[in-house]
């Protein structure tokens, strides 16, 4: 079966004679040569779009760099963040259990009217004794007269460490505060080690300052203003 055959494009004629009428209306235009200031307007413009394209690829290079820098250094200081932490962590829960068994001593021995203490300060010499061979360690009970502190007397406690001693004073108008006392472990306290700084505490029913000095550890408690618990706190320090 024969294909049929396509019928002559009729319109051709009529395209062309179109396309020629509009060159002879716009021939002088075509046939001119592109104005200086056209010219330099596209200079221009390439111009631009070069110092873009430059710009572009520095801004990229340098953003890289700066993201690169700003990425190793954050990494850094959160991995030193971390270790600080850490570290900070690690050695918190003896100091932390330390000063709360001082202060729950306190509460649960500050209150007694008969048997506030296992030795009375009338055995002074012997409590002395019998404290320091338990902890390992030479003790001495400050004098806190000259605050208005009279000793009580002392006992012996548990601690997670081992061995701990509880000194007793008290005021004429009965007021009573606490010297606890025990080892804490270099290793779990490796910042504190050392260290004689007061640090305050309300962590438990009475509030403390403590301090760490060659292992260990002391913790004045009482339910005293800030300022009072400091001053006897500064004066039990001055003589141990």
């Amino acid at each position: 079966m024969n294909s049929p055959t396509p019928p002559p494009d009729t319109d051709q004629p009529a395209w062309r004679a179109q396309r020629e009428a509009l060159r002879s209306l716009h021939r002088e235009v075509l046939d001119e040569p592109v104005p200086p200031a056209l010219l330099a307007a596209a200079g221009h413009v390439d111009k631009g779009k070069a110092r873009q394209a430059r710009w572009m690829r520095w801004g990229g290079m340098a953003a890289g760099v700066l993201v690169a820098f700003a990425a190793g250094w954050l990494g850094s200081h959160q991995w030193s963040v971390s270790q600080q932490a850490g570290g900070a962590l690690a050695r918190a829960p003896a100091a932390r259990e330390f000063v709360h068994a001082a202060s729950v001593a306190h509460a649960v021995y500050a209150p007694e009217k008969r048997h506030p203490v296992e030795v009375a300060a009338a055995e002074q010499q012997h409590l002395i004794q019998w404290l320091s061979k338990r902890l390992d360690k030479p003790l001495k009970v400050p004098d806190l007269s000259a605050q208005g502190y009279a000793l009580v007397g002392g006992r012996l406690l548990p601690g997670s460490e081992g061995a701990r001693a509880q000194f007793m004073f008290e005021r004429a108008d009965g007021e009573r505060v606490t010297l606890y006392i025990g080892s804490l472990d270099a290793a779990a306290t490796p910042a504190q080690a050392g260290e004689t700084a007061f640090r305050y505490s309300a962590d438990g029913p009475v509030p403390s300052f403590y301090w760490v000095d060659r292992g260990f550890g002391y913790a004045l408690a009482g339910q005293l203003p800030r300022d009072a618990l400091l001053g006897l706190a500064g004066a039990v320090y001055r003589q141990l």
